[in-house]
């Protein structure tokens, strides 16, 4: 049995003396879109940050069975920030290449604007420089990156964030095609009919902690709410 591309035990992080979420255990199976949603300031963006040892942390983190601080382990992944923000001075062409030279891998301009088609990015934007993209131009980038990268493991924060309907549509697309290739999709959002959509579980991050852990229906089910939006809503506030 292949290990978990995430695991995670025992996981707290905060700022200061202010404890963020404390004692968090969470374990992300291959081939799944796991959903993490929470008000803002839950502590979304610093748990993503915490796995990645990008934030100071106590617990363990495993990526696919190998400690999280080893190089190694986080060769099988890639990640996407929330404010991704590609260099004014280079074209997207050399944005895309540059992304795809850590894992050893060449531009396949082709297959490139196939994808770029995809996520519903004209092509022809990549040859111009950066400075000129508008922010969902450049989240729309960003995301071609990660998916050219063709990683067992995307990790996502926010990644409608600054999307039109019609591009957010395309990405689901997209992220269903990484989970049908047997890929492992962990992301962040707030836009709960996204989540709904798309993922097999989902963590809700309130209170510091996972008050709910498991599909999105079990969750509507348990709350005996009409769907998602008001599940999560009627479960942080009692």
């Amino acid at each position: 049995m292949s290990p978990d591309p995430i695991r995670i035990a025992g996981l707290s992080a905060g700022y200061g003396k202010s404890r963020v979420f404390t004692s968090l255990s969470l374990e992300i199976r291959p081939g799944e879109i796991f959903g993490l949603v929470g008000l803002n300031g839950a502590g979304k963006t610093t748990l993503i940050r915490s796995m990645l040892g990008l934030h100071k942390a106590e617990g363990e983190v495993s990526l696919f069975g190998l400690p999280a601080a080893k190089v190694e382990a986080r060769r099988n992944l890639v990640y996407l920030p929330e404010r991704y923000l590609p260099s004014p001075l280079l074209k997207g062409w050399e944005v895309l290449r540059l992304a795809l030279s850590p894992y050893g891998l060449s531009l396949d301009r082709a297959k490139a604007a196939e994808l770029c088609r995809g996520l519903d990015f004209d092509p022809a934007l990549l040859d111009r420089l950066g400075k000129g993209y508008s922010k969902g131009m450049g989240q729309k980038l960003g995301l071609a990156s990660a998916l050219l990268s063709e990683r067992p493991l995307l990790i996502l924060d926010e990644p409608m964030s600054g999307l039109d309907p019609r591009a957010r549509i395309h990405l689901k697309d997209r992220l269903k095609d990484c989970r049908a290739a047997g890929m492992a999709v962990f992301f962040s959002s707030h836009i709960l009919s996204d989540i709904e959509e798309l993922c097999d579980r989902i963590g809700v991050l309130a209170d510091g902690r996972l008050m709910h852990c498991g599909p999105p229906g079990e969750l509507v089910q348990r709350t005996g709410a009409l769907n998602l939006e008001r599940a999560f809503l009627q479960l942080i506030e009692n």
